[in-house]
Parts: C-alpha cells; sequence; structure tokens
C-alpha cells in the first residue's frame, strides 16, 4: 500500500483550499468563521468532482472519443486519488479524534 507523506497531504489540503476561500459575500460579519460541516462538505464535493471529471477522461480516452492525452488522463486520475486520500486521512483523524474523547473519562 501506498503511504502519503505529510508535506503531499498538505500540499493538496492547500490546493482544495484554494477552491474554498470565503468571499466577503459569503460573511455576514468579519468575526464570522466558516462553519466547519460546510468546509467538509465543499471538500467533499470538490474531491467528488475530481473523480467525476477523471472517469470521464478516462473513458473518454478509452473509447477515442477524448481529446486528452495518456499523460492529461493519467495526471487526472493521480489528482483525484490524491484528493481522495487526503480526504480518508481527514476522516481518520476525526473518527480517531471523537474515539479518543469517548474514551476518556469524567
Amino acid at each position: 500500500m501506498n503511504e502519503i507523506s505529510p508535506a503531499q497531504l498538505l500540499d493538496q489540503i492547500r490546493i482544495l483550499n484554494k477552491g474554498l476561500q470565503i468571499t466577503p459575500a459569503d460573511a455576514t460579519g468579519p468575526a464570522q468563521r466558516p462553519d466547519f460541516g460546510d468546509l467538509l462538505g465543499k471538500s467533499l464535493n470538490a474531491v467528488n468532482e475530481l473523480q467525476q471529471q477523471s472517469n470521464a477522461l478516462k473513458t473518454g480516452f478509452e473509447n477515442g472519443t477524448g481529446s486528452a492525452s495518456l499523460a492529461e488522463v493519467m495526471i487526472a486520475a493521480q489528482k483525484a486519488d490524491i484528493s481522495f486520500r487526503a480526504v480518508t486521512e481527514v476522516r481518520n483523524k476525526l473518527v480517531q479524534a471523537y474515539q479518543d474523547i469517548m474514551n476518556m473519562p469524567v
């Protein structure tokens, strides 16, 4: 199984975060922070979009109907894979944090 280095994970999170920046129209006040659920939902939607684009490029390449080269198809597949792995790692960390909190003595 391939391991993701922390540097790769941080780079991918930064790339995904660029598309999630809050514009002034989204914020109702200067001190309002984005909702975690909204950020997580946007991240999942971004990963889903990358996977759909990758699948469309693969299908077009396999059928000979797409204009993408093999290199473009492979790059799209790798981007989708890395973003999916990043989301999986975030999910694992959230589950571990939840378990740690639930196992804390009161």
